[in-house]
């Protein structure tokens, strides 16, 4: 039995080109939507949290449970259960802008808690000594927990959008657009084997980047 014959020739690089802009659409405004939301609710979750200056157990416990369920559920699962809310959001559940919502609603939960787990890394001495100064609440965040705990902000948010390129490639089961619906229609069902395999090399190359370009921001703002 002989390899399964490729012929980049009859690639469609126009729709390719299209699917890669889609793509990179939907990454770049759930990254954003997932950063804006995702960073205060992680900020919050540490604060709230046993021994921080506003330790509440409740709150902390509704937080982490709502968090944990989300995480649980697989991406392809989630993005069928929130169709109805996708439709009352964006109006359709299919393409760029069907997708863009399951894609926030999975990714906030997942870099919310790479906040929370960067804010722990704060020497606990820096925050005490800005108490004593008397710094409020939203001074020990801006000018203590931000800027100390920002290399590991930055990280999470590399691993988080590396993940989000996986999920934008899922979305495509059910009609997401991208690459990975380019990938689905031609690789899967109709058995183009270059078509899968510009695709895949494609989400490849976006993925090194991504973390090649998270790598040097993490290193640039690294405290020596």
């Amino acid at each position: 039995m002989g390899f399964p014959t490729m012929d980049f020739s009859e690639v469609d690089w126009e729709g390719v080109g299209d699917a890669t802009l889609d793509t990179l659409t939907m990454l770049g405004f759930s990254t954003l939507f997932t950063v804006l939301i995702g960073l205060p609710l992680g900020i919050l979750l540490f604060l709230v949290s046993r021994n921080q200056i506003l330790s509440s157990r409740p709150l902390y416990g509704l937080l982490s449970f709502v968090i944990n369920v989300l995480r649980s559920i697989p991406f392809v699962i989630l993005m069928i259960l929130l169709i109805p809310l996708t439709k009352l959001i964006v109006s359709t559940s299919t393409g760029v802008e069907g997708s863009i919502p399951p894609l926030v609603i999975a990714a906030i939960p997942f870099y919310a808690r790479l906040v929370e787990v960067s804010l722990r890394e704060v020497d606990r001495g820096v925050i005490e000594a800005a108490q004593a100064m008397g710094a409020s609440h939203w001074q020990i965040v801006r000018r203590v927990l931000l800027p100390e705990s920002r290399a590991g902000l930055l990280a999470g948010a590399t691993i988080t959008t590396v993940t989000l390129v996986s999920y934008t490639a899922m979305a495509g089961i059910i009609g997401g657009g991208g690459l990975g619906d380019m990938a689905i229609r031609y690789g899967y069902q109709r058995f183009d084997t270059a078509v899968m395999l510009v695709t895949v090399t494609i989400l490849i190359l976006l993925v090194v980047l991504l973390q090649a370009l998270g790598d040097r921001l993490v290193l640039k703002y690294s405290r020596k």
